[in-house]
């Protein structure tokens, strides 16, 4: 399976970066470094939007060639987006560590690292690299998702909690997690069912925020969501293939809000 391939990459790839830089060296550190709040961003009435900087995805290839991360989040910084998603996994994505810092210095927005956290060491190192949220993935990290988010929410980081299935969303909830985002691809096949987040919204508090991510291509789908009660939409391939056109990212968001 893709993912179980990304994971065992990402435990070797960690255990490297230890080596390289031992947590002992900025663990102290990171306790002053200020975030954005990221929540509060996707708390917002309406619909909320997060949109994705990525150069590829194991399912699409190259997405965006002539990849530029500054310029894309100069191009997120002047259009009604909400916050921004930051791909920072190397071998699968084409993704980068130094894209967080690269993408704040040119953007208010809270930023997301969207990466696969299999080690506490990354939560660190996410705080470390000025990420205001990190991803977690229920699929990769089981019953250790507790740990992982407290650690992060001491920490001073939002985390965005990432379910595929009913088993998953009640560790989620368990977890006590504030920010619930339903997965519309099946990270196992990578194939997209965008009525996926409608089958959970049943079961996920009002207080939570819920946001749904992947196969968003079009105003309409986010006016769905929108009317099951969702409350933020990752958008990722959509913008990255259309984001020259700044007039046309910006007409797509203002219809999908309503506006």
């Amino acid at each position: 399976m893709i993912l179980d391939d990304i994971v065992a990459y990402k435990i070797k790839q960690i255990e490297e970066e230890k080596r390289e830089l031992p947590l002992k060296e900025f663990e102290n550190k990171v306790q002053n470094v200020i975030t954005r709040d990221f929540k509060a961003a996707l708390n917002k009435p309406g619909i909320n939007i997060i949109s994705e900087i990525k150069k590829a995805s194991p399912s699409k290839g190259i997405i965006k060639p002539d990849f530029d991360p500054v310029a894309i989040a100069k191009v997120y910084e002047k259009i009604s987006i909400d916050a921004i998603s930051v791909l920072t996994e190397k071998k699968f994505f084409m993704g980068s560590d130094e894209y967080i810092g690269q993408v704040k210095g040119v953007t208010s927005k809270p930023v997301l690292r969207k990466d696969f956290i299999v080690d506490e060491y990354q939560i660190f190192q996410a705080k470390n690299i000025g990420a205001d949220t990190i991803l977690l993935i229920v699929a990769v990290l089981g019953k250790k998702l507790k740990n992982f988010y407290k650690l992060a929410k001491e920490l001073g980081l939002n985390c965005l909690i990432e379910v595929h299935s009913r088993e998953e969303l009640e560790i989620a909830l368990e977890a006590e997690g504030e920010i619930i985002g339903v997965n519309n691809r099946d990270l196992r096949d990578f194939t997209v069912n965008l009525n996926t987040t409608e089958k959970f919204m049943k079961y996920i508090p009002k207080e939570t925020i819920t946001v749904s991510e992947s196969g968003i291509k079009t105003p309409e789908d986010i006016l769905y969501l929108k009317s099951i009660g969702v409350n933020a939409v990752l958008i990722g391939e959509t913008f990255m293939r259309n984001i020259e056109d700044i007039q046309a990212v910006e007409d797509f968001i203002l219809k999908a809000k309503g506006k």
